[in-house]
């Protein structure tokens, strides 16, 4: 492996292969200024046949454009792989190669023979998989060093040449090490051939990726639909893809990974947002409540409860046309309402289905009489005041905000649906003390509205995206897995988490469980145990706490050669950790103030007492800002270049019990990228040895 480096970009005699490589990003630059100007130049006024039309095209030009932008700090290509054939062809003695600059989309010159190939298609793959052992016709990978957008180094190694022996990319190396100011950006250039292999799994299947703080489970996962939009963009065009992480901290923190990736229409949201059409949510549960409400068991007392507004008929359906009367006697309508319950349609769909089952009982008896009655005729017995009134009385119309209002408010109806399922310890947890007078006074928690969901979803299916990403797991309670599952009940699944870092009283225990309440109990678990993000020292002492947390889990291995920055502080009061903070903030790149979350009202007040200023977090860095004071409940999915972790002790002891303290602890200690300071005035959690 060789690897040539300069810090200027001074010209260079000809046939200086990084002149070369320069040359060709200035043209690649170039041509895709062309790509956009063409796009820019369209002119739809004759090919619109409509208003709506052109709004449609106007749209997809705008998207496109936008897609085609050339952000001046990010390298339009970072890998070029020359392969010892043409890709496809024989490989026949003699035969040549053929060389491709590798990069985060297509870029084509004006007679549209390609200067930049997407890093998603077939023919990147080898820049992510080949190895010694297996060069996969590469002879040549090269990877190249940036500052800023402008190339300043690139590195070789030849894959098939036996006598070369593999070695760390010291690029690969400096590029994961990188300083972090900003938000979450992409790791195209990085991806290891393990991650490479979930990414570009099939579309059809869920994936679920347990990693431990730094494995890139997260990037995984967002590059994950990035390359199935490459692969299936029209099938999930038209069925969609969503992104669910845990806050909206951590949504503004990863937002901008997708659209440096070119990739416009991916929605974002957080579970609370995808069930807050059904309720607004105003109120919370104590921790027993939020549990009981949580658990799958709850689904089926909302299923009981639904379906006891079906009443059996007793009276026939009498429906008089002209002179004629028809009757349906009640065992007959019987017959038909125990069909449809059997069948285990959909509430809503039953109750529409019922007026044409009566309807078409009804055109029998006309036939028989001799009548050739057709659909029309049908469809108008189906309206008749008779069926009408039948089909009211029988299967009413109910409202899913009303229905768990009611199991909530009236202890006698929970008990009866919740017989065998809840205890009366769980059914009282429950019930509210003082039940609200409607729908619209209520104070629903997060909770609630998860149940909503799940009643609205047994009265009307809930419509499937085509792919959903759905991270830090690990957290969901069973019945919020449930909610994310009918969202892509026809469509796939990328789970990402970590048992370690579940924090929720209903934390997962296993993926097999949380894939069973997902509806994909057939998923595919995989592991990733080598940490890109987290020094050695840090990570060796956060792992300290896995045997408390989470045993059965393999600790992370860090590959990192920086050992990072790593030290056990003790101070005397909120001044030292002030200290601290300004001692880390002369280092190059960002950095997070974690704390307990009663800690950081005294923390804010000593930051600004001493002229810091700080971010709230989600909130992008800047050159003049560049420390973010983290409540420890939002920690989660966030980085930083440099930690300071105030008392651990107190951060363990802000939750409900130990173990999930412990758990919250070992989030943030596995913040940082390149160092972490932790400041105690108090002694330490006993498990940190």
């Amino acid at each position: 492996m060789s690897t040539v480096s300069t810090s200027t970009p001074t010209p260079a005699p000809a046939d200086d292969p990084l002149a070369r490589e320069r040359a060709h990003l200035a043209a690649s630059r170039a041509a895709l200024r062309e790509m956009r100007e063409e796009v820019e130049a369209l002119d739809i006024r004759d090919v619109a046949a409509n208003w709506v039309n052109a709004q449609v095209l106007k749209r997809q030009i705008d998207e496109r454009i936008e897609a085609l932008a050339d952000l001046s700090d990010t390298p339009l290509f970072f890998g070029r792989l020359d392969y010892l054939h043409a890709p496809g062809a024989e490989q026949a003695e003699g035969a040549d190669g053929e060389k491709f600059y590798i990069g985060r989309r297509h870029v084509h010159d004006a007679d549209g023979d390609p200067m930049v190939v997407d890093w998603r298609a077939p023919v990147s793959q080898p820049f992510y998989r080949a190895s010694q052992q297996d060069p996969m016709d590469v002879a040549l990978r090269r990877r190249f060093g940036y500052t800023g957008g402008e190339l300043t180094a690139y590195e070789d190694e030849h894959l098939s040449d036996p006598a070369e022996a593999a070695k760390t990319s010291r690029l690969l190396q400096r590029e994961i090490e990188r300083p972090r100011v900003g938000p979450m950006r992409d790791i195209v250039a990085t991806i290891q051939p393990e991650q490479d292999e979930i990414v570009r799994a099939g579309l059809t299947g869920t994936v679920c990726v347990q990693g431990g703080p730094g494995t890139g489970k997260t990037a995984v996962g967002l590059h994950r639909v990035a390359y199935l939009l490459y692969a299936h963009r029209e099938r999930l065009a038209r069925s969609g893809t969503l992104v669910i992480g845990p806050n909206r901290s951590f949504l503004r923190y990863i937002e901008q990974v997708l659209p440096a990736l070119g990739e416009l229409t991916v929605r974002q949201a957080t579970v609370e947002d995808l069930v807050a059409q059904h309720a607004e949510v105003r109120g919370s549960d104590d921790a027993t409540a939020a549990a009981v409400k949580g658990d799958a068991r709850m689904a089926q007392v909302l299923r009981r409860a639904l379906y006891s507004h079906v009443t059996l008929p007793t009276e026939p359906v009498v429906v008089v046309r002209g002179s004629r009367h028809w009757r349906i006697p009640a065992y007959e309508v019987e017959e038909i309402v125990r069909e449809l319950l059997e069948r285990g349609i959909r509430y809503g769909a039953a109750r529409e289905a019922l007026p044409q089952r009566i309807a078409h009982a009804v055109l029998v008896r006309m036939e028989q009489a001799g009548e050739a009655p057709d659909d029309r005729v049908q469809d108008a017995v189906a309206r008749n005041t008779a069926v009408r009134a039948a089909v009211k009385a029988i299967w009413p119309q109910v409202d899913p905000a009303k229905l768990v209002l009611r199991l909530l408010s009236d202890p006698a109806f929970l008990a009866e649906h919740a017989a065998g399922l809840l205890t009366e310890d769980e059914q009282k947890a429950i019930l509210w003390a003082k039940p609200p007078r409607s729908v619209k006074s209520a104070k629903w928690s997060p909770a609630d509205a998860v149940l909503i969901d799940e009643a609205a979803d047994l009265i009307q299916r809930t419509p499937s995206l085509g792919h959903v990403v759905l991270d830090e797991a690990q957290d969901l309670s069973p019945m919020q897995y449930r909610a994310v599952g009918r969202r892509c009940s026809t469509g796939s699944a990328t789970v990402l988490g970590d048992l370690a870092q579940g924090t929720t009283p209903w934390a997962t225990r296993s993926w097999r469980e949380a894939l069973a309440h997902l509806g994909k109990p057939d998923g595919v678990v995989e592991e990733l145990t080598a940490g890109f993000r987290v020094p050695t020292d840090v990570i060796t002492y956060a792992s300290r706490l896995l045997p408390h947390i989470a045993p059965e889990l393999t600790p992370v291995r860090s590959i990192r050669e920086n050992p990072g920055l790593f030290e056990v502080r003790p101070v005397t009061g909120d001044a030292d950790v002030v200290a601290a903070c300004r001692e880390l903030l002369r280092r190059e790149g960002s950095l997070g103030l974690i704390a307990a979350d009663a800690r950081v009202p005294a923390l804010a007040e000593a930051l600004e007492r001493a002229g810091l200023a700080y971010l709230d977090p989600g909130r992008e860095t800047t050159p003049d800002v560049r420390l973010t004071l983290v409540p420890a409940s939002l920690a989660k999915g966030l980085e930083y270049d440099y930690v300071v972790l105030d008392e651990p002790r107190a951060v363990v002891d802000g939750e409900p019990d130990e173990r999930t303290g412990l758990r919250r602890l070992y989030v943030a200690l596995t913040r940082a990228v390149s160092g972490l300071v932790v400041t105690h005035a108090g002694p330490l959690p006993p498990q940190l040895g």
